[in-house]
C-alpha cells in the first residue's frame, strides 16, 4: 500500500534518533553478556525526576471538575498567561498572551506545523519555496521542510565564522548556486545550539533580526534550549528582546528540557500576533489542544520558585557531568580548549578519532564494542562531517564507566 503516499512522505527516511534506539536495542542482549549494556549518550533528553512540586500539582489538577474535558488549541488562559509571565520574568519580554502567545505538543510540533503551513508544496524542485537552516543544526529541520514540499538551505555553523554565519554573505552564495532568492520564505536560527552547545552574541542576532527584516523573511528562533546554562553572565537571551524583532519572528520553546518532563509533550509558540494568527488557524484543524491538566501544572512551574530552584540545580548537575566528561575525554588524548567548552545545553560536540575517516564508522564501532552510544556529526548536515556528538544526560556513574570502557577498548583521540 506504500504507493497511495504522497512523493514527499515516501522521501522520508527514518529519524536517525529513532534508528540508534532500534539498532540498540537489536545490540542489548548480546551487549549485556560482555559486559557492556547499553549506554545512550544519543537523545537530547534529560533522565532526571521533575520538579516534586510539578509532580505534587498534577496529581491535584487530576481531580477537578471538567479537567479531563478537551481543551482548545491555542492553549488554555491559565497557560498562555503564565507563558507571558514567564517571557517577562526571564526575559523581560512582553507578550500578550491572547494575540502573541499559543500553545504546543512540544516545540516540534510547532515547528513542524508551521513549516508545513508556509511551504506551498511543488513538485519542480527550481520551483520549490526553500528555508533557510542551520548546519549542523536539529536533524528535523531539513526532514520537516521535505516533508512539507520545500527544500532547505544550509547556513554553515563552521569554528572559522565562529558558529554565526554571516546571513547576506550566505544569501548571496545561495545565488551563486543557482537557487532561486525569491523563493526564501523563512529562516531558522537555533542557539542555544543544538547539536554544538554553542551561543550567539545580540549584535549577531540583531543582524539576523534586520536581515530578515530588510528581505521580508519569518524568523523562526528555536529557543528550546534557553533554560540551559552553567555561567549567569552567559545566560541565553529571547530574540524577542530585540529591536524589530517581533515585526519578523516567532519563538519556539519547550518545556522537555528545564523540567525535564519530555514525555508530556508541552511547549509554546509567542511573536508576531499576524503568524500567531494564521498558526492559529490552521493548527486548530489538527488537534484539540493539550491535556488540562497538565496545562495547569506547568502553568504553575513556570511561575514558583519552585521551578526556578530546579533550573539551578539541574544546571549545576550538568555543568559537572560536562566537567566528568572533559577530565575523561582530556584523557584519551582529546584537546579540548577551556575558552571552547560550552556554557550551555548538555551536548559536547568533538572531532572523531584520528584513525577514522567516518563519523558513521566510529560512532557504530562504539556502539558494537562498548555498548555507547553517540550520535554521528553527519546527522545534523554535511558541516558535521568528522564530528560526532555527545548528550551527558544519563547518571554520572555511567559517565565515569563511558570513559572506563573507552579506554579499555582502545577508543582514543
Amino acid at each position: 500500500m506504500e504507493h497511495l503516499f504522497n512523493e514527499y512522505a515516501m522521501s522520508i527516511d527514518t529519524y536517525i534518533m529513532v534508528k540508534l534506539k532500534e539498532k540498540t536495542a537489536k545490540l542489548k542482549d548480546s551487549l549485556t553478556k560482555k559486559n557492556r549494556a547499553p549506554i545512550a549518550l544519543s537523545m537530547g533528553a534529560p533522565t532526571a525526576n521533575p520538579p516534586e512540586a510539578l509532580i505534587e500539582k498534577l496529581k491535584e489538577f487530576l481531580t477537578e471538575d471538567n479537567i479531563h474535558t478537551y481543551s482548545v488549541t491555542r492553549g488554555e488562559p491559565y497557560f498562555r498567561q503564565a507563558v507571558a509571565q514567564r517571557m517577562k520574568d526571564r526575559f523581560g519580554v512582553v507578550v500578550d498572551a491572547d494575540k502573541e502567545v499559543f500553545s504546543l505538543l512540544g516545540s516540534k510540533d510547532g515547528l513542524a506545523n508551521l513549516i508545513r503551513f508556509l511551504i506551498q508544496p511543488q513538485s519542480d524542485d527550481a520551483d520549490k519555496d526553500i528555508i533557510m537552516v542551520p548546519d549542523p543544526g536539529y536533524a528535523s529541520y531539513g526532514q520537516m521542510i521535505q516533508i512539507a514540499g520545500g527544500k532547505s538551505y544550509p547556513m554553515p555553523l563552521t569554528k572559522e565564522n565562529n558558529y554565526m554565519p554571516n546571513m547576506e554573505e550566505t544569501f548571496e552564495i545561495m545565488a551563486k548556486e543557482g537557487y532561486n532568492q525569491s523563493k526564501v520564505k523563512a529562516v531558522i536560527i537555533n542557539y542555544p545550539n543544538n547539536p554544538l552547545g554553542v551561543s550567539a552574541t545580540k549584535e549577531y542576532i540583531q543582524s539576523v533580526v534586520d536581515f530578515c527584516k530588510k528581505h521580508k523573511f519569518l524568523l523562526i528562533a528555536d529557543a528550546a534550549y534557553c533554560d540551559l546554562y552553567f555561567d549567569e553572565s552567559e545566560k541565553p537571551f529571547s530574540v524577542l528582546e530585540l529591536e524589530g524583532a517581533k515585526d519578523v519572528t516567532v519563538e519556539m520553546f519547550s518545556l522537555s528540557k528545564p523540567y525535564a518532563i519530555t514525555g508530556w509533550r508541552l511547549g509554546w509558540v509567542c511573536g508576531n500576533s499576524d503568524v500567531i494568527s494564521r498558526f492559529a488557524k490552521a493548527k486548530s484543524t489538527i488537534d484539540n489542544g493539550i491535556f488540562k491538566a497538565l496545562q495547569k501544572a506547568c502553568a504553575y512551574i513556570m511561575t514558583s520558585p519552585e521551578g526556578d530552584e530546579y533550573i539551578v540545580q539541574a544546571n549545576a548537575g550538568y555543568r559537572r557531568k560536562q566537567a566528568i566528561m572533559v577530565k575523561g575525554l582530556r584523557e584519551l588524548g582529546w584537546e579540548i580548549d577551556d575558552n571552547k567548552i560550552p556554557h550551555t545545553t548538555f551536548y559536547l560536540w568533538l572531532p572523531i578519532p584520528r584513525k577514522y575517516d567516518s563519523a558513521f564508522k566510529f560512532c557504530e564501532d562504539m556502539l558494537e564494542k562498548s555498548g555507547i552510544v553517540v550520535v554521528p556529526g553527519d546527522a545534523f548536515g554535511k558541516y558535521g562531517q568528522g564530528y560526532f556528538r555527545i548528550s551527558y544526560v544519563c547518571s554520572d556513574e555511567k559517565l565515569q564507566e563511558v570513559i572506563e570502557r573507552m579506554k579499555s577498548d582502545g577508543f582514543r583521540y
